[in-house]
């Protein structure tokens, strides 16, 4: 038996607000977009082109305020291939929330407060 990676997902309360995000702070794109008929949700899948897996965004429209995190200890880890331009981005942007230079990572938070960790790429 085997298994493959297929999504991750995390909830979100202003949808545009984290398409936006996600496509300025780390250039994933929308690969597949659901709206249920009655409105009560819409789910993203974002993608950074590579492959089969993406990352799921979800809204719901009953939701009322922000979601609880709790220690915020879980996150998603993206790798990049140009390190100093993507602390450079997202310095500018104003959302590192976490640095470890001793690691060589540091960490962005998004607009719910979900952390998402950066890492250069290995060679």
């Amino acid at each position: 038996m085997k298994f493959k990676l297929s999504h991750s997902n995390i909830n979100v309360t202003d949808m545009e607000r984290s398409l936006e995000f996600y496509e300025k702070a780390l250039g994933l794109t929308i690969a597949r977009d659901h709206t249920a008929k009655d409105g009560s949700f819409r789910i993203c899948h974002l993608t950074d082109g590579s492959g089969v897996y993406t990352f799921e965004i979800t809204w719901l429209r009953d939701k009322v305020g922000p979601y609880d995190l709790g220690d915020n200890e879980s996150h998603i880890a993206f790798v990049t291939d140009d390190y100093e331009a993507a602390h450079q981005l997202h310095r500018e942007m104003g959302v590192i929330c976490y640095e470890n230079p001793n690691m060589g990572i540091y960490f962005i938070e998004d607009p719910d407060g979900y952390w998402l960790e950066i890492l250069p790429q290995r060679r």
